[in-house]
């Protein structure tokens, strides 16, 4: 689900119990791996944004809180002057993570 919000956007998604990513990472403790949170964070932005995310890359990126199964989470976005676009995810704990993606050069 994608709404616009203050000065950007937000979608949440409620982590699949049975998340393949879990399988490996870590038995007896499932935890999303990073690159999930980013593809799911890329992929809400290039949909709300009606383009794809080739070319963009990572500026930085923190992960401050680990996420489980079932978990629901808030990706809440906004667009930099210049184009970066920086985000945030939180879940009932807090913020788990967050960051900058640079946009693609002019071509």
């Amino acid at each position: 689900m994608s709404a616009a919000v203050a000065g950007g956007s937000a979608a949440t998604w409620t982590v699949p119990v049975d998340l393949p990513a879990f399988a490996g990472h870590f038995p007896g403790r499932p935890i999303v791996p990073g690159v999930v949170l980013l593809d799911r964070m890329l992929g809400l932005i290039a949909a709300g944004q009606g383009r794809t995310p080739a070319g963009w890359s990572i500026a930085n990126a923190k992960f401050l809180s680990p996420v489980g199964p079932g978990e629901t989470l808030t990706f809440t976005w906004r667009t930099r002057p210049g184009g970066a676009i920086e985000f945030a995810i939180t879940g009932a704990g807090g913020t788990v993570a967050s960051g900058l993606l640079a946009a693609p050069a002019a071509t």
